[in-house]
């Protein structure tokens, strides 16, 4: 994903066996998700996709008929940005029969983490346990704006106390961790590898153009969302859940 401005942003019996691993966030084992190829995942997991403003008014219900079933929805960046399409965008996710969810655009050098979760949570950003409704997700990676930045200004232990701060704030609000967004390349440069989000948080893993979502970062097993690809059939980037239709509505539900 990326900057929401104007100016800008084996085999068939082996993959079965592998989703029957599933573990309660309903992601796939690292172990497994590289033997299958991308288009057996995408014959037998939920297809979903991600917007913002780049995509305006998506057509829905085209998206569910060419196969989606979820879809994130850019809702808010630091502190002072909302997408301005995000109502329709989101109402209009779940009138088509889309499990859908917010997700936040993290500047870490604009204002704390917290302060950032609670100005998400406000706009668009909160959860209930629905069975529709996707726990928030934190967008963070390189810094779109200062390509000589790229862990905006932030060392790595700082960057660690930000995100924490951030999941800290979205689950005293939701009673939910968000979901964390990011790429092995940036987690590693940027927060060290850090294996401290592991256990508690699910996993979006970026990564595009290969047959599987490759070496996950930071001590996370599983993947819960691949995004892996920025063009497709459905608006905006390409995602797959790492597991059953069944699966994704117990993890929109909490279990």
């Amino acid at each position: 994903m990326a900057r929401d401005r104007s100016s800008t942003r084996r085999r068939a019996g082996v993959l079965a066996a592998a989703l029957t691993a599933l573990t309660l966030t309903g992601a796939l084992t690292a172990a497994h998700a590289p033997v299958a190829t991308k288009s057996e995942l995408r014959r037998t997991q939920p297809k979903g996709h991600d917007v913002s403003s780049h995509q305006r008014r998506v057509d829905w219900h085209t998206a569910r008929a060419k196969g989606a079933r979820f879809a994130y929805v850019k809702a808010t960046e630091a502190t002072s940005y909302r997408n301005p399409y995000f109502t329709g965008q989101y109402d209009g996710a779940r009138r088509a029969g889309l499990i859908r969810g917010a997700y936040h655009f993290a500047l870490p050098n604009r204002s704390s983490g917290a302060a950032q979760a609670a100005y998400f949570v406000r706009h668009g950003g909160d959860w209930q346990a629905d069975g529709v409704t996707l726990p928030p997700a934190l967008d963070i990676e390189y810094n779109p704006y200062d390509k000589h930045h790229k862990c905006y200004g932030l060392s790595r232990s700082r960057m660690v106390r930000w995100i924490r701060s951030f999941s800290d704030e979205v689950r005293r609000e939701t009673g939910r961790r968000p979901v964390i967004y990011t790429t092995t390349n940036w987690w590693t440069a940027c927060t060290g590898n850090s294996r401290a989000f592991a256990a508690d948080h699910a996993l979006w893993i970026a990564s595009h153009g290969s047959s599987g979502p490759g070496r996950l970062p930071g001590g996370w097993r599983y993947w819960t969302f691949w995004q892996h690809g920025t063009k497709g059939k459905l608006p905006g980037d390409q995602d797959l859940f790492g597991g059953s239709t069944t699966r994704l509505r117990a993890f929109a539900r909490g279990r």
